[in-house]
């Protein structure tokens, strides 16, 4: 318990479950015969169970936490290494990587040590008894994982396919700077409230009238990804998946999960009237 307690111990367990996945997956894929999404996907599946072993071996589902913000950045990297970036592939890895900085960021300030664990975790662990094994390993480990590949495969085909940059492709990448721009201050604005708490609910900024403007700002993030690529080569359209499948994880699991934890508090009713899920505009009662 000392040792996990130890933020220094800690940081290095998840650095070298990180460093490890990506060895594995960098020589899954130089190996693997198959065409690059594929062994992308492969590589992908078997640095994600790296990580698996790692989290049970310290008893800790958030030791996966920063697999969320890492896998898109290392990916773009090592794609841009390989395949080279022209303009409209290096302003969309730039933004991802803007991205990747700050949800990373966002990490560390939530993880002090191993003795930190995500509630959702717990909660899970206490709600599925002897089956949370398998929802650890699917749900928190795995699902993600393909949720994120699949948001990430635009950034990767644009990279191999070098597409032309255009009016429409800068919007969206803008969009994407615009999102991470609203998680940056949702951030902020939640840490400050949390200092003091002065209310029941967080009800200044972009809270006042949402209840997850973070949530909004990473489902607008990959949206704006794949429709900046969809845009330039509107003949690969099913790469708006990953934003589809991102957004319907936001809707049905995350949103829901966080409204049912907020709902124990008094008043929440009238809160969740008051307030859009998503949107921090003015609701009207």
């Amino acid at each position: 318990m000392k040792l996990k307690e130890s933020k220094i111990f800690s940081y290095a367990i998840v650095i070298i479950a990180y460093i490890l996945a990506g060895v594995v997956a960098v020589l899954a894929y130089n190996a693997l015969p198959f065409k690059p999404y594929l062994k992308l996907l492969i590589a992908d599946v078997l640095a994600t169970i790296v990580v698996f072993v790692f989290s049970v071996a310290v008893n800790n589902s958030s030791v996966y936490d920063p697999y969320w913000s890492v896998q898109p950045f290392v990916i773009g990297l090592l794609f841009g290494i390989k395949y080279g970036f022209n303009l409209y592939s290096l302003i969309l890895f730039i933004a991802v990587t803007i991205w990747a900085v700050r949800l990373t960021i966002n990490w560390m300030f939530e993880f002090k040590n191993l003795t930190y664990q995500d509630w959702r975790y717990i909660h899970l662990k206490n709600t599925t008894g002897k089956f949370y094994g398998i929802i650890n390993f699917v749900g928190i480990h795995l699902v993600p994982t393909l949720v994120v590949y699949a948001c990430t495969l635009p950034l990767v085909y644009s990279i191999i396919n070098k597409p032309t940059l255009n009016y429409f492709s800068l919007i969206f990448i803008a969009v994407c700077i615009f999102a991470v721009t609203l998680q940056l201050v949702a951030d902020t604005q939640m840490r400050e409230y949390r200092k003091t708490k002065p209310t029941v609910f967080i009800r200044v900024g972009l809270w006042k009238y949402s209840r997850h403007p973070n949530y909004l700002g990473e489902i607008l993030m990959w949206w704006g990804v794949a429709l900046a690529t969809v845009i330039s080569m509107p003949s690969m359209w099913q790469l708006i998946l990953g934003a589809i499948l991102n957004t319907l994880l936001f809707l049905f699991v995350s949103i829901p999960l966080q409204d049912s934890r907020q709902a124990k508090k008094p008043g929440f009713s009238e809160y969740k009237k008051q307030t859009h899920a998503l949107l921090p505009i003015y609701k009207k009662v």
